[in-house]
């Protein structure tokens, strides 16, 4: 199966913004972060077609998966 993945801010130093990977079936979000070597002390936001997910959802065919590493700032 195909799924898009999305890499975002600091997280891009695992990998390409955007790609398409091919991915066997019953692959899980927390696969894909593994497969991207993420250090699991990094914690993510985990969007699949702009759903938040656990890290054990599995994905399907055609699914756009975007990662986020904790985002902070602005004005108090």
């Amino acid at each position: 199966m195909k799924v898009k993945v999305k890499l975002f801010a600091t997280l891009k130093q695992y990998g390409s913004e955007e790609q398409e990977i091919e991915l066997p079936e019953g692959t899980t979000v927390a696969d894909v972060i593994n497969l991207f070597k993420i250090p699991k002390e990094i914690p993510l936001l985990r969007i699949v077609n702009s759903v938040h997910v656990r890290p054990d959802y599995t994905l399907k065919d055609g699914d756009v998966l975007a990662l986020f590493p904790p985002i902070a700032g602005g004005n108090k």
